[in-house]
């Protein structure tokens, strides 16, 4: 510090006795001293800058390796979303055909069911119909029946004479006893 007021006070002294100018007078002009004073400054200020530097440059260097760290951290996440994500396809598509496949085998047991319960139906109808038909015949056989009774009945009332029922009535007996 005593050199540097050292040196604006040879500044100041010279400009005011003969102005500004070059001295050639070398020991006068003092340039040892202020070679070494620049030397000094060059030796200090290299140090403090080289380490200043240095720092920076660790700062940077270590800045630089956590950056490229967190590029493969991220690099490494990636991939194993995109595995994820592959996986994740796979099942959905795995799904979707379980789901098609159970769609179908639903599709097919009601189509079954429903051919099953038409086959039934149908079943059912013909065997109503048959037991219709055989009910009207029986009821047609009835009505056959009774009416030829009637007509039987009525025909032997006019043609049936008491003569003709003592008649029928020993055939009748002759032939219980004969049988007897």
């Amino acid at each position: 510090m005593k050199n540097i007021i050292q040196i604006f006070n040879i500044i100041a002294e010279h400009q005011t006795e003969k102005g500004f100018g070059f001295n050639s007078d070398f020991l006068e002009a003092n340039v040892i001293n202020i070679l070494l004073l620049l030397a000094g400054l060059i030796y200090v200020l290299k140090q403090f800058l080289g380490s200043s530097l240095a720092s920076r440059q660790e700062k940077v260097l270590f800045a630089i390796q956590e950056s490229e760290e967190r590029l493969q951290q991220a690099n490494i996440r990636l991939t194993e979303s995109e595995k994820q994500l592959a996986q994740t396809q796979m099942i959905i598509d795995q799904i979707k055909k379980e789901a098609e496949i159970t769609a179908q085998k639903v599709r097919e047991s009601i189509l079954a069911q429903g051919k099953l319960d038409i086959e039934r139906l149908i079943a059912t109808g013909k065997a109503s119909i048959t037991t219709a038909e055989n009910q009207v015949r029986q009821q047609i056989q009835q009505q056959i029946t009774t009416l030829a009774l009637k007509r039987v009945t009525v025909q032997l009332k006019s043609q049936m004479s008491a003569s003709m029922q003592a008649k029928i009535i020993d055939t009748n007996i002759m032939q219980l006893g004969g049988t007897l």
